[in-house]
């Protein structure tokens, strides 16, 4: 089979994460011990003990779901799996897929992804933005009820097409809240409020895109070795050069991730590994394309049977 890498976003954490990686794999160690000197922390000690409350700022949260996406990476390398032919990440994971086809080292990564999610943090004060996930409406649906109620002091948009049934949406606090009933009477099952510190991709983030320009100006990015899919454009990008500014624009564009799955499939992927903690990405791919299995690949005991199953 022809495979694609996806990597999971911010939402996948939790206290252990990786524990069990650490103790059956020795390159699994090493990419902790790598993790730590590269953020001048314990990482490692926040992702094996907590507490959640701390793991779950962004700031953390961001590093720690890179951190375990490319030990997973890093296994399986060492076990002679098949390269992918493309890779791409939700959000976040798409630093994770940028190390996995060797455009950004880990030590940068984790550098860049921790100063973004303190800036992510800083950008509205707490308590003035929110995010709602929307089930069982289509994403036009939910762009237009959304466009019709928002404005520059009351925004609300789509931030995250995850798959055909779901979207999340962000903005203001009132604004989102205020958008909830008016998509259930448009047809929505649920509209449900997310626990996030932030509303994430959406314009209230432009606060962060000239600071995480210039931490990205001071790492190096070359020429990734496989294409990866753009959350901006759904593009599968193969130009080193386009890779800051994606980035960047990444901040405040909606994840478009039903289209880099379609896209993952025109690149000639047959099967999906989802490298990194959950199972978040899997659901939404079965969602996206039926005939597209995906692996959700995440722990130890995963990795074990799936590289059994191949040998």
């Amino acid at each position: 089979m022809t495979r694609s890498w996806i990597f999971p976003g911010q939402g996948a954490q939790v206290v252990g994460m990786a524990a069990d990686l650490a103790e059956r794999f020795a390159v699994v160690r090493e990419t902790l011990a790598e993790a730590d000197d590269a953020l001048g922390f314990s990482l490692s000690k926040l992702m094996a003990e907590g507490p959640m409350e701390t793991l779950t700022l962004t700031a953390h949260t961001q590093p720690a779901i890179v951190t375990h996406s490319v030990a997973v990476v890093r296994v399986l390398r060492e076990a002679g799996i098949d390269e992918p032919v493309a890779v791409a990440g939700h959000s976040l994971g798409e630093y994770s897929a940028l190390v996995a086809s060797g455009a950004l080292s880990l030590s940068d990564a984790l550098r860049s992804v921790h100063a973004r999610g303190q800036f992510m943090q800083d950008a509205v004060p707490a308590g003035l933005g929110a995010m709602a996930a929307v089930i069982g409406l289509d994403a036009e649906t939910v762009t237009s009820v959304c466009a019709d109620r928002s404005s520059d002091e009351h925004l609300v948009c789509a931030a995250n097409f995850n798959d055909p049934t779901q979207t999340v949406i962000a903005g203001h606090k009132g604004a989102v809240e205020a958008a909830m009933p008016a998509l259930k009477e448009a047809g929505a099952r649920r509209v449900l409020p997310l626990p996030v510190s932030a509303p994430f991709h959406c314009p209230l983030m432009a606060p962060v895109q000239p600071r995480l320009n210039e931490v990205l100006g001071s790492v190096t990015i070359l020429e990734p070795s496989v294409p990866v899919v753009a959350n901006v454009d759904a593009v599968a990008n193969s130009d080193g050069g386009r890779i800051k500014g994606l980035l960047v624009e990444q901040v405040c564009a909606p994840v478009r991730w039903v289209d880099c799955v379609q896209t993952l499939r025109a690149q000639g992927a047959d099967e999906l590994l989802e490298l990194g903690p959950g199972r978040a990405l899997a659901g939404m791919v079965r969602r996206i394309d039926k005939e597209l299995p995906t692996t959700s690949l995440g722990t130890a005991d995963q990795i074990t049977a799936y590289l059994e199953a191949r040998s």
